[in-house]
């Protein structure tokens, strides 16, 4: 089986204190970048599921150029592969943008499954998953415990947490997951895996390859605005 993993480099939440510039935008320089660390738990329930059934993962990730070395980390976790989306264009993007340029782009790959972090370090809104759920018309399966794909059927079950215990879901495939930590502590690279990430592909598309607009993405098109 295929699956996706949604990845964000972040700042380094164990360097410096992060810090906003004038324009309220996160001064990303500020600190190194590091792999999201929800999205390290995606990427292992992802690499657990392959060693069960078969198949691969592949990244996704939407950032400036210099994230692909980044993405090497998680390329050594295991991945075989990465996409990384980026143009100048997408500097300042919203919510509504990234979710546009994340559907645009998983429209162009073939999966069973696309994993995500419950949120990200940088932003905590928790909500682009399910707006790329929702453009791609993708069942939307959160907060998993536990998932349980049946490549015979074509169906996966999720153990979904709630407030009062859990419940239990299925979906045909392809589908999206929101992954919880519950799901196991992300590996480590091994040092062999560290070598041979230098020689995976990551893919670079640009908004013009996606075949979407520069005029509707980026700060200038963003629906939000910090004004303190």
């Amino acid at each position: 089986m295929h699956i996706v993993v949604l990845t964000k480099p972040v700042p380094d939440p164990a360097a410096a204190a992060e810090r906003l510039g004038p324009d309220g935008r996160l001064d990303r320089a500020a600190s190194p970048a590091v792999v999201n660390g929800n999205d390290e738990y995606a990427l292992e329930a992802a690499l657990k599921l392959t060693a069960v059934h078969g198949g691969d993962v592949s990244l996704l990730t939407m950032a400036p150029s210099g994230a692909a070395d980044t993405m090497r980390k998680a390329l050594a976790m295991g991945a075989a592969r990465g996409v990384l989306v980026t143009d100048p264009a997408l500097a300042g993007s919203d919510t509504r943008s990234t979710v546009q340029v994340l559907a645009a782009a998983l429209r162009e790959l073939t999966f069973d499954l696309v994993l995500a972090g419950t949120d990200t370090s940088d932003g905590g809104g928790g909500v682009v998953a399910a707006g790329v759920a929702a453009l791609l018309r993708l069942p939307y399966l959160s907060n998993a415990a536990r998932i349980e794909p049946d490549p015979a059927t074509g169906r996966v079950q999720v153990r979904r947490i709630t407030a009062t215990g859990y419940d239990l879901l299925e979906a045909p495939m392809p589908a999206l997951v929101v992954c919880t930590q519950v799901l196991g502590e992300p590996r480590y690279p091994s040092l062999k895996g560290i070598m041979s990430a230098r020689a995976k592909e990551i893919a670079t598309r640009s908004l013009t390859d996606l075949g979407l607009s520069a005029d509707g993405s980026g700060g200038a098109a963003a629906s939000t605005e910090v004004i303190d």
